[in-house]
C-alpha cells in the first residue's frame, strides 16, 4: 500500500470529535474566548473530567482542590488547557490498536513532549507548540498499525515500534514511515502547519536544505525517550548522541542530557490520558 493509498483509506485516519475541533479552533484564536471555552469543556464530561483530574494533580499542587472547569483554566493557564485537548483529541480516536502497548506508547510520547517543550525553550522556540508536536510526532505509527496490521507485525519481530531504527526499517518496507504517515493525519485535523512540518522532517530535519528546528527538537527528544525504553546506560548515550542535528540547533550533548532524571512520565500521568 502507497502513503496516498494508507491516507486515503476507510478507517485510516479517524474523525475528531466536534466539540474538541470547536475547541481547538477557539484555543488557536488570536483572542480566545474564556467563556466559551469553558462551556465548550463542560459540554464533553471526559474532557471535563481529565482537566480536573490534570488540574488535582501532583504536577501542579495547588492550595484547594479544583472543583470546575473555569477554576483550572483560570490557574492552569490556556497552554496547558491546549495540550490537554490536544491529547485528548488525539488520545480519544486512538484505543486499542493491534500490536501497540498503548500505555507504554503514550508514556513515550508524553516523555517526547515533555523533553520537546525543555529543549524548545532552549533554542527559543515555541514551548507549547514543541509539547504538541512531540505529543503526537509517533501517532503515523498508530496510523499504519491500523492500516497495515500484517506488515507491520512482521516488521516488530525485527525492530520494535519505539525501536531506534523504527523509521529507516518502515522505509525500507514501505518507502515510507510513521513521520510521513503522521503529517498526513496532522494535515488532516488542520495542525498548525509548523507542526506538520515539524512532524514530516523530524527524522532527517537538516537534509536536502530543509532547516526545521522544530523538527530538530523532535528528533533529539525522541531520541532520548527511545533511548529509555531501550535502557540505555550512560555509555550507550555519549556513543549514539544525534550530534549533528543537535549541533545544527545549537544543543550539546551536555543540554541534552541535563534533563536527567527529567520529570520522566508516571502511570498516574498516563492514566489520566488514557
Amino acid at each position: 500500500m502507497t502513503l496516498e493509498e494508507l491516507l486515503a483509506s476507510n478507517g485510516a485516519l479517524p474523525s475528531i470529535p466536534k466539540i474538541i475541533a470547536l475547541l481547538l479552533n477557539e484555543l488557536d484564536q488570536t483572542e480566545p474566548d474564556l467563556r466559551k471555552i469553558t462551556q465548550l469543556i463542560n459540554t464533553d464530561p471526559v474532557l471535563a473530567s481529565r482537566l480536573l483530574r490534570l488540574a488535582n494533580s501532583a504536577q501542579f499542587q495547588f492550595s484547594s482542590k479544583i472543583s470546575s472547569a473555569s477554576e483550572a483554566l483560570a490557574l492552569m493557564g490556556l497552554d496547558q488547557v491546549r495540550s490537554l485537548t490536544t491529547a485528548a483529541a488525539v488520545v480519544g480516536a486512538f484505543t486499542a490498536i493491534p500490536g501497540i502497548d498503548m500505555h507504554q506508547f503514550w508514556r513515550y510520547s508524553l516523555n517526547v513532549a515533555k523533553l520537546a517543550r525543555i529543549l524548545g525553550g532552549m533554542i527559543r522556540q515555541n514551548q507549547s507548540a514543541a509539547f504538541t508536536a512531540g505529543l503526537i510526532h509517533a501517532i503515523g505509527e498508530l496510523v499504519m498499525h491500523l492500516g497495515l496490521s500484517k506488515e507491520l507485525a512482521k516488521l516488530g519481530q525485527q525492530v520494535p515500534p519505539l525501536g531506534m531504527k523504527r523509521a529507516s526499517a518502515e522505509r525500507k518496507l514501505l518507502g515510507y514511515c510513521y513521520a510521513d504517515v503522521g503529517a498526513g493525519f496532522a494535515r488532516n485535523w488542520q495542525f498548525p502547519q509548523p507542526i506538520v512540518d515539524a512532524l514530516e522532517h523530524q527524522c532527517q530535519p537538516f537534509e536536502n536544505d530543509v532547516y526545521e528546528p522544530m523538527a530538530g527538537i523532535l528528533h533529539v527528544a525522541a531520541w532520548r525517550a527511545r533511548a529509555k525504553e531501550a535502557n540505555y546506560d550512560e555509555q550507550d548515550l555519549i556513543d549514539h548522541f544525534p550530534d549533528v542535528v543537535a549541533l545544527a540547533l545549537g544543543i550539546d550533548i551536555d543540554m541534552a542530557l541535563q534533563q536527567e532524571p527529567i520529570d520522566w512520565t508516571s502511570k498516574a500521568e498516563v492514566a489520566v490520558l488514557v
